[in-house]
């Protein structure tokens, strides 16, 4: 239940450039709290992935069934990885019984210098 914006047609153009990710998310009707905790879960185990730069997780303030992740990734490579690691695998085992659209990720390279 995942949905890459262009993903796979920018990959090489990407490929050692610093990528932002944008991803959102939105839980079922009265399955907040579980995607809320289930999203949590993640953040240990890929804040310590290499290449991970930050990977924060955020809920909207006025609807409670949103949330967004916020991750810079090293490299396009790292972002790979990150995707097949087993604890988003697990993930995504999960989330179509509790997601209520598949989750939409948009990927972008900073244009201003750092």
């Amino acid at each position: 239940m995942v949905v890459f914006s262009h993903f796979h047609d920018k990959e090489k153009s990407m490929k050692n450039k610093r990528i932002t990710v944008l991803a959102l998310v939105k839980a079922k009707e009265g399955m907040e709290e579980i995607v809320r905790q289930e999203l949590l879960a993640l953040v240990k185990p890929t804040r310590s992935e290499p290449g991970c730069i930050n990977y924060d997780i955020h809920q909207a303030t006025d609807e409670k069934s949103q949330f967004m992740f916020y991750e810079n990734w090293k490299s396009m490579e790292d972002l790979e990885k990150h995707r097949e690691t087993p604890h988003l695998k697990a993930y995504r085992q999960k989330a179509g019984s509790l997601l209520a659209k598949p989750i939409e990720v948009t990927l972008f390279e900073m244009i201003s210098e750092a």
